[in-house]
């Protein structure tokens, strides 16, 4: 935990520092450039109030608006939300959206590292944490943390077995979390969330894949059967054992299927006569 702490204060502080670089201060624009900035203030003023509605700019909630003097990024970097004024001649800004931004990873062709073949694809949440540096380190912070996201994946996957894809999704959406916020932090953006949406396998291997399942599953119900098939006659030796100690019990035993054969079928009932009765009768 001490060591991801320095690891993000350490991020930070480099974060930091870029955007103070980054962030000139109005000084180094130069006298001609503090010549046209004044010039320009003139022109406002001696055309106002109209010229006003050409100064004053709105940004909403979400946004966070980077003005340029003269090429140079003004100082206190992003502005708003709310209203500033910019000179109209010598300034201009762009809008940039602070809001969490979502999009899916299409479907990637990833040779496992059991060399099986599958196709992956993902979605990923994302925010623009510094509005200076997304501006000013990359053309298209979009554009580049989709083509980034696309070969994260595959690179990710490309060191997993087909096993570890099938069952570890969370391990690897965190991988690829880290991988894309690690590489995108030059750029102002956060990777806020990873997630494996889908992962699907050629046909030939899911039918491959079906019959052991099925396989599996019928060696598992035949010894499950053996196993009933062998306490059975277990239990019905020592039956027979507490049978032939006491004849007695085998009477017991025909008079409780007779109860049985009644209650079910009482049409026609076979009442077996044991033979030491037939003996008794003979004799007599």
């Amino acid at each position: 935990m001490a060591g991801d702490n320095e690891e993000t204060a350490l991020k930070e502080a480099r974060r930091r520092e870029r955007q103070v670089t980054l962030e000139n201060t109005d000084s180094d624009i130069g006298f001609c450039g503090w010549l046209l900035v004044g010039l320009s203030l003139l022109l406002v003023l001696f055309t106002l109030p109209l010229s006003i509605w050409m100064c004053i700019k709105i940004v909403k909630e979400y946004e966070r608006a980077i003005i340029f003097r003269l090429g140079r990024i003004l100082r206190g970097g992003a502005k708003g939300p709310g209203l500033f004024f910019i000179v109209p001649c010598t300034d201009s800004f762009i809008n940039v959206d602070m809001r969490t931004i979502t999009f899916d990873i299409p479907p990637q062709e990833v040779l496992t590292k059991d060399s099986v073949t599958v196709s992956v694809d993902g979605v990923v949440y994302y925010r623009v944490q510094n509005a200076t540096l997304a501006v000013a380190n990359i053309t298209n912070a979009d554009a580049a943390t989709r083509l980034l996201a696309q070969t994260t994946l595959r690179n990710v996957l490309g060191t997993k077995n087909l096993a570890e894809i099938l069952s570890d999704r969370e391990e690897i959406a965190h991988s690829m979390q880290s991988s894309l916020d690690d590489a995108t932090d030059d750029w102002g953006i956060k990777v806020e969330r990873v997630e494996i949406k889908d992962v699907k396998l050629p046909l030939q291997l899911q039918r491959a894949m079906a019959a052991e399942a099925e396989a599996s599953r019928e060696a598992r119900a035949k010894v499950i059967a053996a196993e009933g098939e062998m306490n059975a006659s277990r239990a019905l030796k020592e039956a027979s054992l507490v049978i032939a100690e006491s004849p007695s019990a085998l009477q017991l035993r025909y008079l409780q299927t007779l109860n049985t054969i009644a209650a079910e079928k009482n049409s026609t009932i076979i009442f077996p006569l044991p033979l030491e009765m037939m003996q008794g009768l003979i004799k007599h």
